[in-house]
């Protein structure tokens, strides 16, 4: 049995879509996710669902029944609570008797990431850290940034023609959707992804002034970026109501960028694959260009 938890999530849900592609047998997937009342379709389909939460690991026990592997998708929360949420889901695996366990893990993981600027990265490392030391093999697949997240970046200056954004850097920026192709293509074919991998991302990486050239070229209108100071994106974050922890976050993501932490490109994914992830240029064009797409 191949167990996916958060299995009604964006990530969860199109892994188990990608294993159903694979050929892999719907009653060998176990869809697990906190609210099962969320699952009539993959039930339909033939998929089995169970309920499990890592808040209350004493039922992960039922939901990994049988598992022989399990991929556990990180939570969204950070901190403490994200890292022992991730690390009772793992022993809960274990216990369970699964024979590997995968954890979606980021292509930033590094225990020295200065606080401040990217906290989730180091609790991805600690979780990397406690799963090496589980005892059982596993993979801790280190998911690309997310091409969906970019979007969120950009907001409404693609309507507006204004990118006012802080100092950035290149990004990979990598499809939610080949990361989970990826994932269901670890879980199904064994020993093409093990340990921890190299950093599952597309083959280009592209700067906030690039995605600025990019939809200006796309939609033949001017896009214009703006390089903000810090305290002053800052400064007009809060004016528009924006809380000041996700304001601090946020700099620090812009801070990890030009630092070059997200940078990187490596021809794992597309092995994985076979064929070339989409980059953020097919991404915009799907989205500014729907029929080009």
């Amino acid at each position: 049995m191949l167990v996916i938890t958060g299995a009604t999530g964006k990530l969860g849900s199109q892994v188990i879509e990608a294993l159903l592609r694979l050929h892999v047998p719907a009653g060998r997937i176990v869809a697990s996710m906190r609210d099962p009342q969320k699952a009539t379709t993959l039930a339909a389909h033939g998929v089995v669902v169970r309920a499990g939460d890592f808040a209350r690991p004493e039922g992960l026990a039922t939901a990994f029944a049988g598992a022989d592997q399990v991929l556990v998708v990180s939570p969204d929360k950070l901190g403490e609570e994200g890292r022992q949420l991730s690390r009772a889901a793992i022993a809960a695996a274990r216990t369970a008797g699964a024979r590997r366990v995968l954890y979606t893990s980021h292509m930033g993981a590094q225990a020295d990431s200065p606080t401040q600027d990217q906290a989730f990265i180091k609790d991805h490392a600690a979780v990397e850290a406690f799963l090496a030391q589980a005892g059982l093999p596993y993979t801790a697949l280190r998911h690309g940034y997310y091409a969906e997240s970019a979007l969120h970046h950009l907001g409404r200056g693609l309507e507006t023609g204004e990118l006012r954004l802080p100092e950035d850097g290149p990004v990979s920026w990598t499809t939610r959707a080949d990361l989970a192709e990826a994932d269901a293509v670890g879980l199904a074919h064994e020993g093409q992804l093990d340990g921890i991998t190299p950093p599952l991302t597309a083959l280009e990486a592209f700067t906030f002034a690039d995605l600025a050239a990019i939809a200006s070229e796309l939609t033949g209108r001017p896009v214009k970026h703006v390089t903000l100071t810090d305290a002053q994106w800052a400064d007009e974050k809060r004016a528009q109501g924006t809380p000041e922890h996700f304001v601090n976050i946020m700099l620090g993501t812009y801070r990890a960028m030009r630092r070059g932490d997200f940078a990187a490109t490596d021809p794992t994914l597309a092995q994985v694959l076979g064929r070339q992830p989409l980059t953020m240029r097919d991404v915009l064009t799907g989205l500014l260009q729907p029929g080009a797409a």
